[in-house]
Parts: structure tokens; sequence; C-alpha cells
């Protein structure tokens, strides 16, 4: 029988510790990278994240967006990525915010959750916004192929906040809901920003991992995620990018060092 996703993902963060390492290769990074801007460029940097750090980071996420923009080159590209990354052990999550109404949501979970599937992962992001009874179908998905996804419900760019604030409550309740008698976690985790000034949403029956984003580049640090999830701190996540991703030279130190700091403060 295969391990759920909820297994491999705790028996990652015992492992590695809580750090979810993203792997964006944007124009910016590339050129700093002194790679082409081209999906020769694109392979050269995601190979030599994946090479470098898929043996220290528990989980590592490939922002799709970035892959996309290159067509059906950027896309290969991404299905060797995720190839390379998983034939390593690595837990993959691919950050592509997909929602939609049932029947297209269906060929999202097809896409990225279904075993045969050439861009099948560990988990994705999922955007909740026509209602979260429209995800239900990836997440039947999820659990029928040992995967997970991850729903937006608190990001961490401010100009969701006044949106977000509103209806993250429900989102939360329906995740909790998808997890019920799930263990060690459930198949549906959320999203919500290292950089939210306050935690105003009561995560204690999520039964299911929170994704962090905002590590680093975007001004949190392992002390400010143990502060702000101090009640849930054991199933959080975080997740850094540029901050590691700004030099080759120092990716794996960096990496060691986002790590090993989220292990200090957020491990019991």
């Amino acid at each position: 029988m295969n391990e759920s996703f909820g297994t491999r993902l705790r028996a990652r963060l015992d492992k590695f510790g809580p750090l979810c390492v993203g792997i964006d290769p944007s124009p910016a990074l590339l050129d700093a990278w002194g790679l082409d801007d081209s999906p020769g460029g694109l392979e050269r940097f995601s190979r030599t994240v994946a090479d470098t750090i898929s043996d220290v980071a528990a989980v590592v996420k490939p922002q799709s967006a970035f892959y996309e923009r290159w067509g059906s080159r950027g896309v290969a590209v991404l299905e060797r990525t995720i190839a390379d990354l998983r034939e390593a052990g690595t837990l993959v999550l691919l950050d592509a915010k997909r929602g939609d109404v049932d029947t297209t949501m269906a060929a999202y979970a097809e896409a990225y959750l279904d075993r045969g599937s050439p861009l099948a992962v560990d988990a994705v992001t999922l955007s909740p916004y026509l209602g979260f009874g429209s995800l239900e179908v990836a997440i039947t998905s999820a659990v029928a192929n040992d995967a997970g996804v991850f729903v937006l419900a608190r990001t961490s760019n401010p100009a969701a906040a006044g949106l977000q604030q509103r209806v993250a409550d429900l989102v939360i309740a329906g995740a909790a809901a998808a997890n019920a008698g799930h263990e060690p976690f459930g198949p549906v985790g959320v999203v919500m920003g290292a950089t939210l000034p306050a935690l105003d949403h009561s995560l204690a029956d999520l039964n299911g991992p929170i994704l962090a984003p905002g590590l680093g580049a975007q001004g949190a640090s392992p002390a400010d995620v143990a502060r702000l999830f101090a009640p849930v701190r054991g199933s959080v996540v975080p997740s850094v990018s540029r901050a590691v991703l700004a030099d080759p030279r120092r990716l794996r130190s960096r990496t060691l060092q986002y790590r090993d700091e989220c292990v200090m403060y957020l491990t019991y």
C-alpha cells in the first residue's frame, strides 16, 4: 500500500526539518546567475537547484508560471525538473494556484495529481475563490493518488488582505472537514503568509500542514514564523525562495542556514 501524502510529508519534516525551498527561475534570477533568459537557462538553473538542495530540504516548490511563459519548451523543462526531484526522493509541491469549476478542476487534477501524468507532483497549490466546493474533485483525486493540495487562505502579498481576511475562516473550515480522520496530516493544507501581522484565524482543528511563504526576501525570519504560528508551529512549513536562490555559490549553505534556523525555532 502506498503511503499517504500526510505520512510522507511528516516523515520528510521529521528527517529534514520544516523548510520548503522554491524554484523560481525569474528573468532577474537567471540574469544574476549569468544565464540566458531562455529554456536552456531555465533548465540549467532548475537542475542546479535540484542537484544542490534536494537532499537537504523537506519540500521543493517549483513555480509553474516561470516555466509556462516559455510555452511547450518551458513546460518540458518543468517536467524534467519534477522528474529529477522525485527521482531524488524529494517531496515536490507545484505552485500553480489553480482553481475553476468542477470539470476544469478535474482536468487540473489529472494534470498534476494523477500518478500517470508527466507533471504529477506530491502536492499542488489551489485557489478556492470559485467556492471551496469547487475543489472537491481535486481533493478526491489527491486522496486517490496519495497526493495533497494546499489551498490559499491568507497569502503574504499585502493587496490580498482585505479580501482574504473575510473568507479565510471558510477556507480553513473546508480544509479541516476534508482532513477529518486522517493521520498524521490530512491531504489538504492551507497557505498562510509568514508576513501576516497577526494570526487572526484558528488553525487548531485543521489537521493539515500550513505552507507559510514569505521567509527571507519578503521579510519574515524563522523566529517570526515561530511567534506567528506558536499554537500550531509543528504543522508549519515556511517557504523561502529568493533569499537562497540569489547567489548560486551560496545556494546550499543558505538553504542549510534557513533549514537549521527553522529546526531551532519550529520543532518541539
